[in-house]
Formats: structure tokens, sequence, C-alpha cells
């Protein structure tokens, strides 16, 4: 399976999955930590994958996004962005839209 189909069945067997540096306990930069501090505020559950361990993906999910950076969030197969793009959202109630508007599963 290529990378591309790997990073594909992610994005589309999970609602919700953070691309980020680190796991959501022992995030390994800022901006995942900030990514991982808007998520559990919202209260959703969501699948990460620790790019740092996957060199394949960690090149590859830049590629697949046709975005530069890392965290990358994905909602329902579709790309959101970075933390950036995901604390504005936030801020501007958008996010909780999103969430509300697909009936998310919240984290147990």
């Amino acid at each position: 399976m290529s990378v591309n189909e790997r990073i594909d069945e992610l994005v589309k067997n999970n609602d919700v999955v953070l691309f980020m540096k680190g796991t959501p306990l022992f995030p390994q930069c800022g901006f995942s930590s900030k990514a991982v501090a808007i998520l559990d505020h919202l209260g959703i559950a969501y699948e990460s994958v620790d790019v740092l361990q996957d060199m394949e993906i960690r090149a590859g999910i830049k590629d697949y996004s046709d975005w530069p950076t890392i965290p990358q969030l994905y909602v329902k197969g579709e790309f959101l962005g970075g933390s950036d793009i995901m604390m504005e959202m936030y801020e501007a109630g958008e996010l909780q839209e999103l969430v509300d508007s697909h009936g998310l599963a919240k984290a147990g």
C-alpha cells in the first residue's frame, strides 16, 4: 500500500484525524499542542497520527493535502488546515458549528 493510500485510509475511516508531531498526551511542538488543546476543549473524539514515528507519512501528508506544515486536521474526510486555521475557526465559533453539524462523537 502506498503512503498516499495509507493516509487516504486514515482520513476516510476516521471522522476526525489530527496529523501531529508527538501524541495528544505528549505533543512535540507548540503548534501540535495548540491543536490538541482546541480539540480537547471541544470535547470530541479524534484519531491522532504521530508523524515523527513514520517518516513516509510525515513527508506524504504534505503532498496529500498540498499543505506545507504539520499539524493538519481532517474532519469527515475534508482537510481544514493547521493550528492557526483551527484557532481562527475556534475563536469564530466555526469549529463548534462544524462539530455540531456533523454530530461528531464526544471524547470518552
